[in-house]
C-alpha cells in the first residue's frame, strides 16, 4: 500500500513559528510518531512526504533517527491541503491502484489502523476512517442563532486515514480544478463528484494535534499506551 502523508501545514494555531510536526511529544517530533506507526504497518511499502523543501532536512533527520528502511519520497507541497494531495498523486509511483492519505499532524494513529485501512480500499473505491458523534450538534446561522439539531445517529467525525482509488481521486482532483472546488479532504471530491465513500470505524484516540492543549492531550496518551 502507498501511503501520501500531507505535511506543508504551518504552526499558526499552535502558537509556533515552524511546522507543527517538528514539535515535540514524549521528546519525539510528532512526525516522528506518525512515521513510527507507519513503518509499523505490516501493508505499508513506500511513503510519500508532502511538505515544503525548507522543512525537509529536518523531516530527514527524523527519518534517519527512526532507521526506517521503507522507501520514501519528499514532495513539494502546495499552498493548501488539497493542492498538496494533488502534488502527492502525481508522484505516485506508475503502479499504485490504491493509495492511503494520513494527515502528519495525527501522530496517534495505531498501525492497526492503517493496516485496517488498507485492506478495506480493496473492497471499495473509497473510504476515511471516521467515529461517532457524541455530542449534540446544533446548525448556527451567522448571527448566532440556532437553525436546527442535526439526528447524532447519522454524524460522524472524519479521521484519517482516507483510501481511495488512485485513478479515479485523480479524476476527482482533476475535476475539482475544472470547477474551482475547495474542499477540507479528499473524500468531499468523491462525494461531489457522485462516488460512493464508506466508512471504516476509527480510533477515538486519533486526535489531529491542532492546539496546545492537544499536544498535552498526546503526552497523555502516548504515556498511557507505553
Amino acid at each position: 500500500m502507498y501511503l501520501l502523508i500531507p505535511s506543508a501545514g504551518s504552526g499558526k494555531r499552535m502558537g509556533s513559528s515552524r511546522n507543527k510536526l517538528l514539535l515535540q511529544v514524549r521528546s519525539q517530533a510528532i512526525m516522528a510518531w506518525t512515521l513510527k506507526a507507519a513503518a509499523a504497518a505490516s501493508t505499508i511499502q513506500w511513503i510519500g512526504i508532502i511538505s515544503q523543501p525548507a522543512d525537509w532536512p529536518d523531516f530527514k533527520a527524523i527519518i534517519a533517527d527512526l532507521n526506517l528502511t521503507k522507501p520514501v519520497e519528499f514532495i513539494v507541497g502546495g499552498s493548501t491541503r488539497q493542492e498538496s494531495v494533488y502534488n502527492g498523486l502525481q508522484a505516485l509511483p506508475a503502479d499504485a491502484e490504491h493509495v492511503l492519505i494520513h494527515d502528519g499532524a495525527r501522530c496517534l494513529v495505531t498501525p492497526n489502523l492503517l493496516d485496517s485501512c488498507a485492506e478495506a480500499i480493496h473492497k471499495c473505491s473509497g473510504l476515511i476512517a471516521a467515529v461517532p458523534v457524541k455530542d449534540t450538534i446544533k446548525v448556527v446561522d451567522d448571527k448566532g442563532i440556532i437553525q436546527s439539531t442535526p439526528d447524532r445517529q447519522q454524524l460522524w467525525a472524519a479521521q484519517t486515514p482516507q483510501g481511495f482509488n488512485v485513478k479515479l481521486l485523480k479524476q476527482c482532483h482533476a475535476e475539482g480544478v475544472r470547477q474551482g472546488w475547495e474542499v477540507t479532504d479528499d473524500a468531499a471530491l468523491f462525494e461531489k463528484c457522485g462516488v460512493e465513500v464508506r466508512i471504516v470505524a476509527g480510533e477515538e484516540t486519533n486526535l489531529k494535534v491542532t492546539t496546545p492543549q492537544d499536544l498535552a492531550i498526546a503526552e497523555f496518551i502516548l504515556s498511557h499506551r507505553e
